[in-house]
């Protein structure tokens, strides 16, 4: 049993590919953790280094690293440079030589990311990492396969069997530098969660690849929302373990009670108050208190900072020109894409600068194709997979939201990586296709399944894994809201109100300037009412729709990376969202938030829908 890996930035590139000056600063930075006994654990001679290399040093070093290894080994592979997307549509690794002639990339000069997933793939080595810096380093995961033999058990060393990509950016995204860091984005915040622990997300000792990617993820989407790091985990991939955590470490313990404490880049003055207290317990010197603040609210910080420096960028642009040329409106676009701001902030603030009242509309003709795929259930059934790109938003309700509750409180900022998400409440017929019954009180093969408990639910998504190769769940809370609102802020993702004509529910009840409306008494097929604007139906009423995490009374300390919240909290009572068709309208609001016992089996309750991970679009 050995841990070896194998590190490569490319810094220097053949004209036609620009500099990327921090590409061997970030294998410096990952050698340092991995060699780091109290870390990463891998032995010096086991982690190989390779600075700016040719094209042929570069691939023989690639096969070197999964040929003639034990089942037992764990291999990383970390590549830090230029990926490059060729018009063949494959996906490459740049070398120091690599070039392009007419702005197409001349092959021989690059290492193909198939030869590297058919080395891996004939590797006897059960476990696999794999961490791209680059750009369209989603594409990489597209084909990638795990191997699975022998019945040796190391679980307990090296966790998990299989493999996990994680990936700087997705397959049409660019990775970015930040200014001020000496690192990459990315890798900056892998080497910070691996350095300091903070990775370590259930404070067991050990950061498994899926927590690490979670850590990194999270950071990099507060400081550049637009870029959307991905985790492909292939059979056990995401448990297999990289390295130890100081869990009893005081600094450890305080920057995670610094971490559920910020909000919105700040911290409260009771929250400060409890932080000092904490800090005299753990006797920690106040230089280390501020050096573990700072970090925590960088991400914020920065992308607070560039939406600043955009801003300001427009207001020298309009004093040199009004109106704006169009080709400084492409220039700008650019400058966005460099700092990767979203395209919601970008439009408040050209809306500000231009004295417009932005508008948003749900569902207007010219939006894009939501991207979808469809799961064969056999018999004719599908079951329809919505893609949810990846981003930013403030989860609960704000203040000034009629009838919001204290659980919706207090508003928090969550990124969340891409997912899919089912088109639709998985329906009855898909429900019988996979757990052989329906239990469902208003039938219909195309009505939603009801009177299903969270425990049906859960079992549904894990028969229905095992029965298509594909892992599906049910959706974390904070990914539910996100999907529902679609980019909304509204209470409802219609807008301020809602009616009948939109959504089932109790139409004897309104909401704000609503009007009365049907009350049907019973569900209605799927998909009857319009979708929001990433292609989801019935979000709001018809069937109440379980949630994986367990039961909090608010959100305080609730995660930030949209995972789900299962620590604390009431674990017999679980989340459900949504409303239902015979909900007052007030629940069927985004932000409203409910729980049931999850063993309870009632036709209000019992809807779900699933969620898998994005790269099964690949």
């Amino acid at each position: 049993m050995a841990k070896r890996a194998l590190l490569i930035g490319v810094s220097d590139y053949e004209p036609g590919l620009e500099a990327l000056p921090a590409a061997v600063q970030d294998v410096l930075a990952m050698q340092q953790v991995l060699t780091h006994p109290a870390i990463g654990g891998f032995e010096p001679d086991h982690v190989s280094v390779l600075q700016n290399p040719e094209r042929q040093r570069m691939e023989d070093a690639i096969y070197a690293l999964f040929a003639d290894r034990q089942k037992t080994d764990l291999l990383l592979l970390y590549f830090s440079g230029h990926g490059v997307l060729a018009d063949n549509g494959e996906f490459y690794l740049t070398s120091r030589l690599t070039r392009k002639e007419g702005g197409r990339l001349v092959l021989p000069t690059a290492v193909a990311a198939r030869s590297v997933q058919d080395w891996m793939g004939q590797s006897r080595a059960q476990r696999k990492v794999i961490i791209l810096d680059s750009c369209y380093s989603g594409a990489f995961a597209k084909g990638v396969q795990a191997k699975d033999s022998g019945s040796l058990n190391p679980e307990q060393f090296l966790g998990g069997k299989g493999t996990a990509i994680l990936t700087a950016s997705t397959s049409s995204q660019y990775a970015l530098t930040q200014t001020g860091f000496e690192l990459s984005i990315y890798t900056h915040y892998l080497v910070e969660g691996l350095r300091t622990g903070g990775a370590d997300q259930d404070d067991d000792g050990m950061i498994s690849a899926e927590e690490l990617h979670r850590y990194a993820s999270g950071k990099v989407q507060e400081a550049a929302p637009a870029m959307t790091p991905e985790f492909y985990p292939v059979r056990d991939g995401s448990k297999i373990l990289l390295a130890k955590s100081p869990k009893d470490d005081p600094a450890l313990k305080y920057r995670k009670a610094v971490e559920q404490r910020v909000h919105q880049g700040k911290i409260s003055i009771p929250a400060k108050r409890l932080l000092n207290s904490l800090r005299s317990r753990l006797g920690l010197a106040a230089d280390v208190v501020e050096q573990i603040e700072a970090d925590v609210l960088q991400p914020y910080l920065d992308y607070q900072r560039k939406l600043a420096e955009y801003e300001q960028t427009w207001v020298e642009a309009l004093r040199e020109e009004n109106p704006l040329s169009q080709r400084t409106l492409e220039d700008l676009k650019d400058y966005q894409q460099h700092l990767a701001l979203l395209d919601a902030d970008v439009a408040l603030i050209e809306a500000k600068l231009l004295g417009q009242q932005l508008k948003i509309e749900v569902n207007e003709p010219n939006l894009p194709e939501p991207e979808t795929f469809a799961e064969d259930l056999g018999n004719g059934i599908t079951l329809e997979m919505v893609k949810i790109p990846g981003g930013s938003f403030m989860m609960g309700s704000p203040d000034t939201e009629l009838d919001r509750q204290p659980r919706e409180s207090p508003q928090h900022l969550v990124t969340v990586p891409s997912f899919l998400m089912g088109k639709f409440a998985i329906t009855q017929a898909q429900y019988e296709a996979v757990m052989g019954n329906n239990p469902a009180n208003f039938k219909g093969a195309n009505r939603p399944v009801e009177q299903v408990t969270w425990n049906d639910a859960v079992e549904f998504c894990r028969k229905l894994s095992e029965q298509t190769g594909h892992t599906y769940r049910l959706p974390s809370e904070a990914e539910w809201e996100y999907a529902c609102r679609a980019g909304t802020t509204t209470a409802f993702y219609f807008g301020e109100t809602i009616t009948t004509d939109l959504a089932n529910y109790d139409g004897n009840y309104t909401y704000g300037k609503g009007v009365k409306g049907i009350y049907r008494e019973q569900t209605t097929e799927v998909g009857a009412f319009p979708p929001n604007s990433f292609g989801l139906h019935d979000m709001h009423g018809n069937v109440w729709e379980w949630c994986a995490d367990c039961w909090h009374d608010n959100y305080e300390g609730a995660p930030t990376d949209s995972s789900a919240w299962i620590t604390g909290g009431n674990s017999k009572r679980r989340v459900r969202r949504g409303g239902s068709w015979d909900s007052n309208p007030r629940l069927c609001r985004s932000a409203s938030r409910d729980c049931y016992v999850a063993g309870t089996r009632l036709n209000v309750l019992g809807g779900f829908r699933v969620v898998c991970s994005a790269s099964r679009t690949l």
